[in-house]
């Protein structure tokens, strides 16, 4: 609509005669974004973006739509003539209108209430109240203080629904267009490793190699675009997001934990790559996009033609590298090609190259079927490779491969580069700095973890106002717009698992100071819950809360399970009463769509598990701290929370008064292992240790 309607000279003389035409940003104000949808939703039955409104002065709706073409086409109004309309009734019959918009809010607002007394939208009630104006909560019992009996059932219903629309052959899940929705994935893993079900984890390998080896990946520059239009996740809508880089990460890297396979370790590392380079500010804020066209056309920047691809890298090696990603004088995207690496295979085993140390290339086909506490290289098998024609040594080498990728990267960077959204949200950050603070934590590289402490820095420098206040987005030296809750939730995350890799007991107190804001702006004392938006911001005609996990996990799941984490690790257990009363408020929606709810299914398995508190307590912090820290880390232990007590991090008995009752034992680096209120004999050797935590 942007090109076609609104850089149209003939819409703007209707729009700027009759209308106040506003355009917002929906990533800077989710909250009005979230409000209008639900009220598109109400009239029509369903939304998506571009977001049509017309409402009164004082915002009140009376008319919603998606997309309009400039002018009518076999059945769809076009936008000049609902803006004539609307026009006409507005001057002849506006109290008509008034009225129209008075009904659909009340629709609105019951439907806010339907369930639960719980303030979001059901938009199955509210379209038939719309349509009149105008055109069980389960018993529970406490595990660790927590519902048991609701979730478990929404818990391997969730797995169950997963599994049937598994989409076998190519990965994910459900038809196109394909989304890849990374929470999906962390819940499948955390079921796996709680039930020990080999397809929970046959699935996520199976998706996440998948979307590895399809167009979705840029396989010259890395990073994910936001979602396939097809199948194979071959034709990506070529715009990438820094939510989905972000989850992405994690769930590459938990995948890593879980498998030891190293392949997944190294996308992770390409995906940090790519954050690095093209999506960090100088300042260390990570930007949120990068647009999908450049010079008006979709993916002109990520595509190649085998006879360009010649050009760059000479005859014989672009033969080479063109059979490898299936470059084609054909192409495989208007005329052009995608570089991929979708194979022929049908089968589920995900397929995987291994350079040996004398360049003789294995491809093994790997199917994991149980828990891995520790690496194993021996389940690795021949086979034959996927491709049937014959592709020499030298082809596959990762030297040659990466070598190649190198000179297309420098070629392409002379091309007219897509936009870049360089605003810097406080949510999206949030998932970053979790991302890559797992990243140096499991890859034990320190760039990644210094990344994302510059962007605390960054945050709480940049985004903080005078009074304390989180903002939510910055751009060009302006930070404005009260935090939302997903913005808490999200940055708060970030915070606990950057203290988990670092220790510094400062991240740990940001956290419970954000923590405190978020109940005190956000918390629905009546129902339970967070609302959108705080109760100090701009007053929209509803205030809603949302607990459904869309293209990220909503802020609602997210502080769910921070809430758990931060009462394990500081011993302020009156947030697992939070956590209760929340996962409460939506509890008939868990029930009835658990697989719509992936994020507040990873709560509920938190909660329900024997999750372990671990501190370790040394005078130092020394190699031999550092053994038992790399033990903890070690392998995927998704019901574990950790904490280093040492000399130099002595501080933290400000945040965790508990911890002043550890001590060091012989002065060597000693281990407390609590679980379910119990504390085990403290451990100092490292075997021991290995074996409890196993």
């Amino acid at each position: 609509m942007e090109k076609e309607s609104f850089e149209d000279i003939e819409v703007a003389h209707i729009l700027n005669n009759h209308f106040i035409a506003i355009k917002v940003d929906r990533e800077e104000r989710p909250d009005i974004d979230h409000i209008y949808m639900s009220v598109c939703q109400t009239l029509t039955g369903s939304g998506g973006w571009p977001l049509t409104i017309f409402m009164t002065p004082d915002a009140k709706p009376f008319y919603a739509g998606t997309y309009f073409p400039k002018n009518d086409r076999v059945g769809i109004p076009g936008l000049i003539n609902i803006l004539q309309r609307v026009n006409e009734a507005w001057k002849n019959n506006r109290d008509a209108l008034l009225h129209s918009s008075e009904e659909i809010l009340n629709a609105v607002n019951k439907a806010t209430n339907a369930e639960n007394d719980v303030n979001y939208v059901n938009t199955a009630n509210a379209v038939n109240v719309a349509n009149n104006a105008n055109g069980v909560y389960t018993a529970y019992n406490k595990s660790s203080g927590l519902m048991k009996g609701l979730y478990s059932d929404a818990i391997h219903e969730a797995f169950s629904l997963y599994k049937r629309s598994f989409d076998s052959q190519y990965g994910g899940f459900g038809r196109t267009p394909k989304f890849p929705t990374p929470h999906n994935l962390l819940f499948l893993l955390r079921y796996w490793y709680k039930t020990q079900e080999p397809t929970a984890l046959e699935m996520v390998e199976k998706t996440l190699d998948s979307m590895y080896r399809g167009g979705i990946y840029d396989h010259i520059g890395f990073g994910f675009s936001r979602y396939s239009t097809d199948r194979k996740w071959l034709v990506p809508h070529f715009e990438k997001m820094l939510y989905d880089n972000a989850l992405l990460a994690i769930a590459y890297l938990e995948t890593y934990q879980a498998t030891y396979n190293k392949k997944y370790a190294d996308i992770a590392k390409e995906i940090f790559t790519y954050i690095l380079r093209d999506m960090t500010s100088p300042e260390g804020g990570f930007y949120s996009a990068e647009d999908a066209d450049s010079e008006g056309e979709e993916g002109k920047f990520y595509v190649w033609s085998d006879d360009e691809i010649k050009k760059v890298l000479g005859e014989e090696d672009g033969e080479k590298f063109c059979a490898y990603y299936n470059i084609t004088a054909q192409g495989n995207f208007e005329g052009k090609n995608i570089p991929n690496l979708i194979t022929k295979s049908s089968g589920i085993n995900t397929i995987d190259t291994e350079v040996t140390g004398i360049g003789i290339v294995n491809t093994v086909a790997k199917n994991t079927k149980s828990i891995n506490t520790e690496p194993n290289n021996t389940e690795l098998t021949n086979t034959e490779l996927i491709n049937t024609e014959s592709i020499n040594a030298e082809f596959i080498n990762n030297k040659f491969i990466k070598a190649c990728r190198e000179k297309l990267f420098k070629h392409r960077k002379n091309r007219i580069h897509p936009y870049k959204d360089d605003k810097i949200l406080t949510s999206w950050n949030g998932l970053m700095i979790a991302a890559m603070s797992i990243g140096g934590r499991v890859l034990k590289e320190k760039q990644y973890t210094s990344a994302a402490e510059k962007a605390v820095d960054f945050i709480f420098t940049k985004l903080i106002r005078e009074d304390g206040r989180l903002l939510a987005r910055f751009r060009d030296g302006d930070a404005s717009f009260p935090a939302y809750a997903d913005d808490y939730a999200f940055l708060i995350w970030g915070l606990i698992e950057l203290y988990e890799t670092t220790f510094k007991p400062d991240y740990l107190q940001k956290a419970l100071y954000l923590n405190n804001e978020l109940i005190e702006y956000f918390w629905d004392e009546r129902n339970g819950g967070l609302f959108i938006y705080g109760s100090d911001s701009e007053q929209l005609i509803i205030r809603p809360k949302e607990i459904y996990d869309g293209a990220t996990p909503s802020g609602n799941s997210v502080s769910a399970l921070n809430f758990l984490r931060l009462s394990k690790l500081t011993g302020q257990y009156e947030l697992e009463d939070k956590t209760e009363q929340l996962l409460k408020a939506f509890s008939s929606d868990i029930k009835n769509h658990p697989i719509s709810y992936a994020f507040s299914l990873v709560a509920a398995m938190f909660a329900q598990s024997s999750t372990k508190e671990v501190v370790i307590v040394s005078d130092f912090h020394d190699t031999a701290t550092d053994e038992m820290l790399n033990i903890i880390h070690q392998g995927f232990r998704p019901f574990i929370v950790s904490m280093l007590y040492a000399n130099e991090y002595k501080s933290l008995k400000s945040v965790v008064p508990f911890i002043i009752g550890h001590k060091s034992i012989d002065g060597k680096p000693t281990a407390y292992i609590c679980e379910n209120f119990t504390c085990q004999e403290p451990v100092t050797d490292i075997e021991h240790l290995r074996e409890l935590l196993n």
